[in-house]
């Protein structure tokens, strides 16, 4: 078994495989924290324009309406708010990793920071 010069080793492919991975899943963490921040910002852009029309409406008259669509915006900065928190604590755990995987293999180092 004849090694070529430039190639490196086994267990450097290996390690990079493994990082691939990790950063592959910082990037669906990332996009899962796009949509917890858009999905708590619809809420937030719906009460705005509801407050700043509020002068052409009586609240007595669209109560009905107000309750179920208040409801439906808490619940939706619920959702938000876990997916945002669920992303930066996986965030957090892959950084851990790779900056393990980092201190351990020195000879990659350079390739991934």
């Amino acid at each position: 078994m004849s090694m070529e010069a430039n190639e490196p080793p086994a267990l450097d492919n290996l390690i990079f495989g493994e990082i691939q991975v990790l950063l592959s899943e910082k990037r669906t963490a990332l996009s899962s924290l796009r949509t917890g921040i858009a999905i708590f910002a619809l809420p937030l852009s719906v009460l705005s324009v509801l407050i700043a029309t509020s002068h052409y409406y009586s609240f007595g008259k669209v109560m009905p309406l107000l309750v179920p669509l208040l409801l439906l915006n808490l619940g939706l900065v619920v959702l938000g708010s876990w997916l945002i928190y669920h992303s930066v604590h996986h965030l957090h755990r892959l950084d851990h990793r790779i900056r393990e995987l980092t201190q351990k293999y020195r000879s990659i180092a350079d390739f991934v920071e």
